[in-house]
């Protein structure tokens, strides 16, 4: 028996944004798969309900990859697939595999031979690379950069650099919590003269992006408390 197709299946970035993350093939796509590997199991319930799913979800199997499940190892999760059925990932937000730890399934899906499939959603990173007017052909997304102050201030000067000698574009994030004291680093140790993208709460009716220079942010600091936001470094 052939084994089955995994379906990489985007989620809304905020609430209020269903509307704008699910095509007309994603439901069609839900509503033919009745197994899932997520990441959190009751979001991923209400993301399919507001998909507009119509198979009874006391039907559907569902096996939970959140953080204190990964030591296991991944062999439950592809029975189902070797066993032939469609299986689809979701992450707890954006899409499945982009700075998200569902990556490793498919990593291993691929080693197994098993078809992937990602569908068309909402990527934080990308669109905030789209509204920043930064370069989209060369770009890094660097993650979480390092907490200590000497060393995030390192980071942000390297990341300055690449930006302003190599016209590359730099994407970093960090919890929403810390927000507004990683805005004021960059603002404390980048030139005045680079530029800043804070994209924050993208999809979702608070939606804020904005793109100045260092110098002009720091005569109107935003509150970015937590608020989930993407940050883009570029020097022109």
């Amino acid at each position: 028996m052939p084994n089955g197709t995994l379906f990489l299946i985007p989620v809304p970035l905020a609430d209020e944004a269903a509307a704008k993350s699910f095509t007309p093939y994603l439901v069609d796509t839900v509503n033919h798969i009745k197994e899932y590997i997520v990441e959190n199991e009751k979001t991923a319930r209400r993301f399919l309900k507001e998909a507009g799913l119509k198979t009874p979800q006391s039907e559907l199997v569902i096996h939970d990859y959140g953080k204190h499940n990964r030591d296991a190892g991944l062999k439950e999760f592809f029975k189902g697939l070797a066993a032939g059925n469609d299986v689809g990932l979701m992450s707890e937000a954006g899409c499945p595999g982009i700075a998200d730890p569902g990556a490793d399934i498919v990593a291993e899906a691929h080693r197994k031979g098993i078809k992937v499939v990602p569908l068309v959603g909402p990527s934080s990173i990308l669109l905030a690379l789209m509204a920043s007017g930064f370069n989209g052909q060369s770009f890094t997304f660097h993650g979480y950069i390092p907490i200590n102050k000497e060393e995030r201030s390192k980071k942000l000067k390297d990341m300055e650099s690449a930006a302003e000698k190599g016209k590359q574009t730099q994407l970093f994030i960090e919890t929403p919590f810390r927000n507004d004291s990683m805005l004021q680093a960059v603002l404390n140790t980048c030139k005045a003269t680079t530029r800043l993208c804070i994209a924050c709460d993208i999809t979702a009716p608070t939606e804020f992006i904005k793109t100045l220079s260092i110098a002009e942010w720091q005569k109107q600091v935003p509150d970015l408390r937590k608020r989930p936001a993407i940050f883009l470094l570029f020097h022109a």
